[in-house]
């Protein structure tokens, strides 16, 4: 285990291309979880790349060479005889032993609970991916809808982007969950139970409920998929969400752009960490703001005012004071006799203080 130990220790890390994220490593003891490919091991390595060689260690759990029982025993000398006051366990195995050390880094999709800084790292918003973009310029909106916010997918060729993610799908994922992903993507805005899914998938493979149900809550709790409860309503079917769009893309043929756009706006809601819920005509009501967002992306001013005359029993009851349309490119205000109407571009939504 020493050799293998020795050999990472003498390799020279390499994080070519990284660009800065919203979060940072500092020099606290760090746990860092995210969904595969959200960016996890960039971020480790721009950080040890900023200290002397010699001080740091960094092991990815997922090397099979990597014996845990002989890494438990040969892992704690080791750090002492090099004078290692860094540890970074990427892909974070459990069943390695934590031991005490000036600083350890770990990465997984979970958070663990220890004493350490939690950081959620997320996918990219549309604000870090234009950090991403080689240029901004008016097609950075159309490159966003086609990418999505997986980092990886601005080095990956066109060509290559769709099975690029469907092999980190495939081994990130257990055989089921992968079938639930896909299904999960032909249904996405829409109000799934997991009885729902259940009835969709026993035709395609042989499957329990309870099985289901296991995986189906694990990958909530992973965030691969999202969910969005209804206003005062706990018990409701929840609408679907897939954590990036990029999936949809690569899982299935459907190309219903209102859904992928209302998705692309729940995203930029969830990653801000706004809350809001659903209800009946409403995309989006965000109580603590007395905001109702619609993702409305061909808007136009009539069809928008009928719309919200069909809400003003919801907006008098709750006192909403404003009622946002998300669209791809009409901006306008209207006038409104209880509530400020407006149609704001995605983009600016969502590089302003909306969000």
């Amino acid at each position: 285990m020493n050799t293998l130990l020795d050999e990472y220790y003498r390799y020279d890390l390499h994080n070519i291309g990284f660009t800065e994220r919203k979060q940072s490593i500092n020099d606290e003891s760090t746990f860092i979880y995210g969904i595969a490919q959200s960016g996890k091991t960039s971020l480790i390595k721009s950080y040890l790349l900023n200290h002397k060689k010699s001080t740091y260690l960094y092991l990815d759990c997922r090397d099979s060479r990597l014996e845990v029982d002989e890494l438990n025993r040969s892992l704690p000398q080791f750090c002492r005889d090099n004078k290692i006051s860094i540890l970074a366990l990427d892909n974070y195995n459990e069943a390695i032993n934590l031991f005490e050390l000036e600083q350890i880094i770990l990465s997984g999709e979970i958070a663990l609970e220890l004493p350490f800084q939690m950081i959620h790292l997320d996918l990219l918003d549309y604000e870090e991916f234009l950090a991403f973009e080689s240029k901004f310029d008016g097609t950075a909106l159309n490159h966003f809808f086609q990418l999505g916010g997986f980092p990886a997918m601005h080095r990956i060729p066109s060509e290559d982007r769709v099975l690029y993610l469907q092999s980190i799908l495939n081994r990130s994922l257990e055989p089921i969950e992968f079938s639930i992903l896909a299904q999960a993507s032909k249904m996405v805005t829409q109000k799934v139970s997991a009885f729902n899914l259940y009835e969709r998938l026993k035709g395609e493979r042989k499957i329990s409920k309870d099985k289901l149900y296991l995986h189906l809550q694990s990958m909530f709790e992973r965030g691969y998929l999202k969910s969005l409860e209804k206003f005062n309503h706990p018990s409701a079917v929840k609408k679907l969400y897939l954590c990036d769009i990029a999936i949809k893309h690569a899982l299935t043929l459907q190309k219903h752009f209102g859904r992928i756009f209302e998705n692309l706006v729940f995203s930029e809601l969830d990653k801000h960490k706004i809350e809001c819920y659903y209800d009946e005509g409403i995309d989006f009501y965000l109580p603590q703001r007395g905001q109702i967002v619609l993702a409305s992306p061909f808007a136009n001013e009539h069809a928008l005012f009928k719309k919200v005359e069909a809400l003003e029993g919801f907006i008098v009851s709750n006192r909403v004071r404003e009622v946002i349309a998300v669209t791809m490119n009409l901006e306008s205000t209207l006038s409104h006799p209880i509530a400020r109407i407006e149609m704001i571009p995605f983009e600016r939504w969502a590089l302003g203080d909306d969000t």
